[in-house]
């Protein structure tokens, strides 16, 4: 059974930092790539970071210079650490691992809500 555990999300000031986790199970983790997801109220899910298997990473414009994420394969476990957080980061993040169109291979996690407001 696939599963993705997410955490590490909060209540956050802006300018504030937060680092996130997210476990897999029951998925090929180490030779494929995973990547972090995110939805505000109201708008669609987008990719906002993606760690391939050599740990080459992408990140979405939005968030380029502020956010990296990294991964460890011993334990089935990718991380996003953001810094300089803005009131628009605020959303439920989720990671996955990346399928056609953008979207998530697999069943959603239930993600950890991020919120940054002073």
């Amino acid at each position: 059974q696939v599963q993705f555990v997410e955490s590490g999300g909060g209540l956050v000031q802006p300018g504030g930092s937060l680092r996130l986790s997210c476990v897999a199970s029951g998925i090929r983790f180490r030779g494929y790539a995973m990547a972090w997801y995110r939805q505000s109220p109201g708008k669609q899910r987008e990719l906002v970071a993606r760690v391939s298997s050599d740990s080459t990473s992408n990140y979405a414009d939005s968030v380029k210079g502020r956010f990296t994420i990294s991964r460890d394969n011993a334990a089935n476990t990718v991380y996003l650490q953001m810094h300089n957080l803005k009131p628009e980061d605020t959303a439920v993040y989720y990671c996955n691992q990346p399928g056609t169109g953008g979207n998530g291979r697999f069943n959603w996690g239930r993600g950890t809500l991020v919120t940054v407001s002073s």
